[in-house]
């Protein structure tokens, strides 16, 4: 299964609860934070929810 690198590369300050709280189901706290993750459609979901505040690259 193809892997996805997830970086936090925006704030969640004044960002509804729903965005927030994606991030951390992502494993995703601070700025700058890389996580890794199967390319599902649950994770893809996920970081489409929250595009604007992270960035993707493919492992």
């Amino acid at each position: 299964m193809a892997k996805i690198k997830v970086t936090k590369t925006r704030s969640a300050i004044n960002r509804p609860a729903r965005q927030k709280a994606t991030l951390i189901a992502l494993g995703l706290k601070k700025i700058g934070q890389t996580v890794e993750h199967d390319a599902t459609p649950n994770i893809l979901g996920m970081v489409n929810k929250v595009k604007h505040l992270v960035s993707v690259q493919e492992a």
